[in-house]
């Protein structure tokens, strides 16, 4: 009798787990605009203020990383070369750092990139919450149309086949 009411129990908490984690997906699915919250403006490596205005209009590709993160490293390679081939589409990629200036110099320094690198630190883990980065996910990445709504997030490594099932219909917008 003992061992029935534990499976049940049991059964019932991984029904509810499941429950909360589709919720949280969900959420991560949910368009939201760009709102007057949600500007923001961090230094680049040279300690030059950047404002996102700046890329208003275009098809926006934030991706929060650190130099500590093996997987956030692995990807950058694959965005450049997607910031070269749709660069003249309207698509702009802009890196968010979760680290320290130093570390993001250093490592810029041994391997150069072809978009914006912004050093945010601690206050890019809360505007990455503020779009959806609801588990603290790194590397996470948001993509945001050119009218400023947020069509996806993506926490974990953004792989090609991802990236273009997203960028495609706006791309196709825009035209």
């Amino acid at each position: 009798m003992k061992t029935r009411l534990l499976i049940v129990l049991a059964a019932v908490l991984a029904l509810l787990a499941g429950v909360a984690v589709r919720m949280q997906q969900a959420r991560l699915e949910q368009p939201a605009t760009l709102s007057a919250e949600l500007q923001f403006r961090f230094p680049d490596v040279k300690g030059q203020p950047q404002s996102v205005s700046q890329w208003r209009g275009k098809i926006l590709v934030l991706n929060f990383w650190a130099t500590w993160c093996p997987p956030c490293l692995k990807e950058i390679p694959e965005f450049m070369q997607w910031q070269q081939e749709f660069a003249a589409k309207g698509v702009q990629f802009v890196g968010i750092a979760l680290d320290e200036q130093q570390a993001v110099a250093d490592y810029l320094q041994e391997s150069p990139v072809n978009y914006p690198m912004l050093v945010a630190g601690d206050a890019g883990s809360v505007l990455a919450r503020q779009l959806g980065n609801i588990i603290n996910a790194v590397p996470f990445t948001v993509i945001i149309d050119s009218r400023g709504q947020i069509v996806h997030r993506q926490p974990g490594e953004m792989r090609r086949e991802e990236f273009l099932r997203v960028v495609r219909p706006l791309l196709a917008a825009n035209d």
